[in-house]
């Protein structure tokens, strides 16, 4: 930055006209490094400086604007900083206005919370910026509480615009507030439904936060909203920024050992004594030391050393366990918790009692409800469940799926059903370990001569035990499980897993609507339609489970949540990896060169990343298809 003498008038739009180019040609980091700590010190207590640096910005043309403002926004060190740098800037120039209020907010996610910080900060420290504030919360609001927008963009920007909503909320002072009450409300409860209704966890606990921060400010008086959900860092991240930070403790510039210094400084200090008072133990006036002299410390325990928990004997067939768990006997409570914890070990000591009421089992348990606080009801009643279905799982299989699309059934007893099927069908299909350890080297020899043979005939092994007997070993190996081979229980029963779900998928019932506003369940559907197709590799109804699945998946492709969407893709690896290659080059060729096209529109178009990241790793998996596809004569 030159001086110049003796009063003289100059104009600097050449100089804003190369600072444009420089910064839309790619180099802010460069200039900027060192223009604005220059600037920063010069405009702190010089008012003319403030002026030449307004000027400076204001006569950049539009078509550099935005590369301008948006390095003065990443390098201020903080708002106030910011506020001196391009003063209001954002009121005199459209274009930088709609950079600011819209494209930096709107329509980009990939900033810091620091640029977030500095560009809201720098609207609320002006009476003409601070309505430019409202405006922009406003348009928050109405992003953060359409559905549409909800559905349709990425958990990151969803983050992104809590974020700045819960730094307009943090400059609102409450005048503004309370003018803007009934917008605030009503943004709150439509956002909070649409957030609430998405699959992902991490949309769940964003509209919970965002919710609580709104009604924390709206009703500063009256009750609040309050969620349960489980804090994370990105939780109290959220909620830090709910309450506004001095400018002056803002230094995101400093390196991280001096940021520490700067920490330790910045602490107010506690003369010795203080901290000493307040860790010492509080004195208990004279009254109270006689009131607990005259407590019951005189009395006697009883002597119950010899006492013992009384026992209750769990039922040893399985029809009692019916008898029990059916109601007939539920008046005896205890009982009822000694059977729900012994019945999976009772189902799998006696396969064939379980056999001939597996159906009548496997209803009661579907519908069994907790009568008392047992620990771990719901994990006792799945192993059950899953116990009777892998101890007889065609007729189980049969029921449960039927039920899955049958009417008076709730939710969570649906997603049950699905979790069941899912856990039996990986026991089912993964080998039992019943082996022996065996190790790599020879066993230690042990010579024994039977009496009354004929040494002549067995002279050789004789030969040979003494040989290993007298050999000095120094590795014996590892020892290995040497595994019992066994059939795949899951070959001869997938399809009565999968096909019943995938069948009446689009018959909206009465109660339950998968293609509706029950997409949670559906999603469940899809993930565990995958996990089956998974587990059926080298059974003999994989091709034909690949076929229907690929048409299921085909019929969805453009769900609008990306729960259902991720699911879809997971749908797809496991077809990969189970089908046999030759088959699908046979069957479907056609359904698969189609697939290939949607996946690369996912992986380009799709707003959620974990979606974009599923169809890259299928078009992956399926480079290893594409020779043997383009050698298929046409």
């Amino acid at each position: 930055v030159c001086f110049i003498p003796g009063g003289l008038d100059c104009s600097i739009s050449f100089v804003s006209h190369v600072l444009g180019k420089v910064c839309v040609h790619g180099r802010q980091k460069e200039i900027l490094g060192v223009l604005v700590p220059r600037l920063t010190n010069l405009t702190k207590s010089d008012c003319i400086w403030r002026r030449i640096c307004w000027r400076l910005v204001e006569c950049v043309p539009d078509r550099w604007m935005e590369a301008v403002v948006l390095g003065f926004v990443q390098k201020a060190p903080g708002a106030d900083v910011l506020s001196r740098l391009l003063g209001n800037l954002v009121v005199k120039n459209k274009k930088a206005q709609f950079v600011v209020t819209q494209k930096i907010l709107l329509l980009q996610y990939g900033h810091t919370t620091a640029v977030l910080q500095n560009l809201l900060g720098y609207l609320s420290l002006d009476g003409l910026r601070r309505t430019l504030l409202h405006k922009v919360l406003q348009e928050l609001l109405e992003t953060w509480s359409s559905s549409s927008a909800v559905k349709h963009s990425s958990a990151e920007q969803q983050l992104y615009i809590s974020k700045a909503i819960l730094l307009c909320l943090s400059h609102l002072k409450e005048p503004e507030i309370e003018s803007c009450r009934q917008d605030l409300l009503t943004s709150m409860m439509e956002g909070m439904k649409c957030h609430l209704d998405s699959n992902l966890p991490q949309l769940r606990r964003l509209g919970m936060v965002v919710a609580e921060s709104i009604s924390l400010k709206i009703n500063t008086e009256g009750p609040v909203l309050k969620f349960e959900y489980e804090e994370d860092d990105e939780t109290r991240e959220l909620k830090s920024l709910l309450v506004q930070t001095p400018s002056f403790c803002v230094v995101p510039s400093l390196p991280d050992d001096d940021r520490s210094e700067k920490a330790g400084a910045a602490l107010p200090l506690v003369p010795e004594s203080d901290e000493k008072c307040r860790t010492a133990a509080p004195v208990m006036p004279d009254e109270e030391s006689d009131a607990e002299l005259d407590s019951d410390d005189d009395l006697i325990p009883y002597d119950m050393s010899e006492d013992k928990e009384l026992k209750i004997k769990a039922p040893v067939y399985i029809r009692d366990c019916i008898e029990v768990l059916s109601g007939s006997r539920s008046e005896d409570v205890d009982k009822w918790e000694a059977t729900v914890k012994a019945l999976e070990s009772l189902v799998r000591k006696n396969p064939a009692a379980t056999r001939e009421v597996s159906v009548e089992l496997a209803k009661i348990l579907l519908h069994l409800e907790e009568k008392t606080c047992i620990e771990g009801f719901v994990e006792l009643r799945q192993r059950a469940q899953v116990a009777v279905l892998t101890t007889d799982p065609i007729p189980v299989a049969k029921y449960l799926t039927s039920q899955f699309y049958s009417l008076n059934y709730s939710l969570r007893q649906r997603m049950d059903i699905l979790d069941v099927l899912v856990l039996a069908a990986q026991e089912l299909s993964c080998p039992k370990f019943h082996g022996k350890i065996k190790h790599s080297g020879a066993q230690k020899p042990c010579i024994q001569l039977l009496p009354g043979s004929d040494s002549s005939k067995d002279w050789r092994r004789i030969v040979d035990e003494r040989i290993k007997s007298k050999t000095r070993r120094f590795d014996m190996g590892q020892p290995r499980v040497e595994l019992a081979s066994r059939p795949n229980e899951f070959n001869c029963v997938a399809g009565y897993f999968f096909f019943p779900l995938i069948q009446h998928f689009d018959r909206p019932l009465t109660t339950f609507d998968l293609l509706g506003e029950d997409h949670l369940v559906l999603g469940r559907l899809v993930h565990t339609l995958a996990i089956l197709m998974y587990l059926a590799v080298n059974t003999v109804a994989v091709t034909a489970m690949g076929k229907a699945l690929l048409e299921f998946v085909w019929a969805l492709r453009f769900h609008t949540d990306s729960y259902v969407r991720q699911g879809l893709l997971s749908c797809i690896s496991s077809l990969l990896l189970s089908v046999p290659m030759e088959q699908i080059l046979a069957d479907m060729t056609e359904e698969l060169l189609e697939t290939q096209s949607w996946l690369g529109d996912v992986m380009e178009k799709d707003p959620d990343g974990d979606c974009r990241r599923l169809a890259l790793q299928n078009l992956l998996l399926m480079e290893n298809l594409k020779k043997k596809l383009e050698a298929v004569p046409s």
